[in-house]
């Protein structure tokens, strides 16, 4: 890349999963009832490629953070102990601040296959 133009910025993202019961209070519906799920995360940080290694972010690395700060708590957890109402929503803004010093762009979160609940800082 010439030098007047700053490399661009790539998004890296690397998918976890946990399993854990929660129960959503106030709510009118089957998920009122104490349940589980095989959440699946997607963590995306936001950064430039290094010159000296031609990586943005390390893959190893955000895995070990994710990990340590998000899937070895709450594996096998009632996720209510951590968060009153423990909905896929509140659980992408508790792992955007439990991993606020990483350069992140985008937390989803899956309560299925097919249903998901996205945090990027600014919407």
């Amino acid at each position: 890349m010439s030098e007047d133009k700053k490399e661009p910025y790539i998004l890296v993202t690397k998918e976890f999963e946990f399993d854990a019961a929660h129960q959503l209070p106030n709510h009118a519906g089957k998920c009122e009832q104490l349940h589980g799920h095989t959440f699946k995360i997607h963590v995306t940080v936001k950064s430039r490629i290094r010159a000296d290694s031609g990586i943005a972010y390390d893959f190893l690395d955000l895995k070990k953070i994710v990990n340590d700060r998000v899937v070895d708590i709450l594996d096998h957890k009632y996720l209510n102990d951590f968060l009153v109402h423990p909905s896929a929503e509140n659980l992408c803004l508790w792992i955007w601040e439990n991993c606020s010093d990483l350069p992140l762009y985008e937390i989803k979160v899956w309560e299925t296959p097919t249903s998901c609940a996205t945090y990027r800082e600014g919407l």
